[in-house]
């Protein structure tokens, strides 16, 4: 038992802040792609927000060398976790056990095709609890992940000492 306590102590204080202008260009950022999903949301029949986007920005604005910031693991992660969830709602409906089996399904499939992006966890939970059509995994899961690496393409090219994406 002492050894877990050890282990759950950590090694640091507290993790390292972030400079104030990296800081706030990210918020900037994350403001702007946020915005601008919302701002589509008025003009059309399907959603272009879903909750899980905002901590996509959180790694894509925040953190864009990140592996999980990557354009393969946004959109990929975001689309199939989505199918997960849609599957799971199909097959299985909404109880305590298929919300868990769901999610855990995602994990591993987003670990095993190499598309890892932790926002994209709780896409299979968001599904399940809103219970919409298979167009979902089209609008907002699709469409609104491309919508956010183009935006990370431009974004954060504008700042001379950023780069992205690192890898396709």
């Amino acid at each position: 038992m002492r050894h877990l306590f050890n282990k759950a102590k950590g090694g640091h204080p507290r993790a390292p802040l972030a400079h104030w202008r990296h800081a706030l260009i990210s918020g900037g950022c994350s403001f702007l792609a946020i915005g601008l999903l919302a701002w589509l949301n008025e003009f059309g029949v399907h959603p272009w927000v879903l909750g899980s986007f905002g901590a996509s920005c959180v790694l894509l604005f925040g953190y864009p060398d990140s592996p999980f910031s990557q354009p393969r693991h946004l959109i990929l992660g975001h689309t199939m976790s989505s199918l997960v969830g849609l599957a799971a709602l199909t097959l299985l409906g909404v109880h305590w056990w298929s919300l868990g089996l769901a999610v855990a399904v995602a994990i591993v499939l987003m670990m095993k095709t190499g598309v890892m992006h932790p926002p994209a966890g709780s896409n299979p939970l968001i599904v399940m609890m809103l219970k919409p059509s298979w167009l979902f995994a089209l609008m907002p899961s699709l469409a609104g992940a491309l919508v956010l690496v183009l935006l990370g393409v431009l974004l954060v090219n504008l700042q001379p000492d950023k780069h992205y994406p690192k890898y396709w």
